[in-house]
């Protein structure tokens, strides 16, 4: 039995646009319209999730997913780091930022290490595969991350070179513990 999984990025925020540590806010305007403008891309799902973060509800709610909220798939903790850019985080943090840029163990912030969350989301991952069929979820970009790192067993360093862009799809194809990885689609209306 095969899940067929297919992990759809967040279309744009304020926080996005602004490279800044996601604090929660909801999809820009433009962020909204366009992924209203591309529901017609994405089929219907038997089961569907989202981050709980109101850019991944708002985005599974405009692309038409009756999507459920799972804690499994929220983004990294980044603790006191929060809704700060990263360019002022490195002006009274460098060594920080440095050290959680190059560590995966790394958690200077006091939130969740890059590792902990590819476990976290590797655990969600590795569930599914007690099932079967179709499956879509709105996830964050560093959860998408995540989930390929583990799906492929590499390095959890290798989540920092993998860019995910806005309304973009990753489309994991899993059985008998091995995953297969289809990347990067640009989600278009039909």
């Amino acid at each position: 039995m095969t899940v067929r999984l297919t992990l759809i990025s967040p279309a744009t925020s304020e926080a996005l646009r602004e490279v800044r540590f996601d604090d929660d806010g909801p999809l820009d305007p433009a962020g909204l319209a366009r992924a209203e403008a591309v529901a017609s891309a994405v089929g219907p799902s038997p089961r569907a999730y989202t981050s709980p973060s109101r850019r991944c509800r708002g985005t599974a709610e405009a692309l038409g997913l009756r999507a459920e909220p799972l804690d499994e798939l929220v983004g990294c903790a980044m603790g006191r780091w929060r809704g700060r850019t990263l360019e002022a985080v490195a002006a009274v943090e460098e060594a920080a930022l440095s050290a959680w840029l190059s560590d995966p163990t790394a958690a200077p912030h006091g939130g969740e290490s890059l590792r902990d969350l590819r476990v976290r989301v590797g655990a969600w991952l590795d569930g599914l595969q007690d099932g079967a069929g179709r499956i879509t979820a709105v996830v964050e970009p560093d959860v998408i991350r995540a989930a390929t790192v583990h799906a492929l067993a590499a390095p959890d360093a290798t989540a920092w070179r993998l860019d995910v862009r806005p309304l973009t799809a990753v489309h994991l194809s899993g059985r008998a513990g091995r995953w297969n990885l289809r990347a990067g689609e640009e989600l278009v209306p039909r």
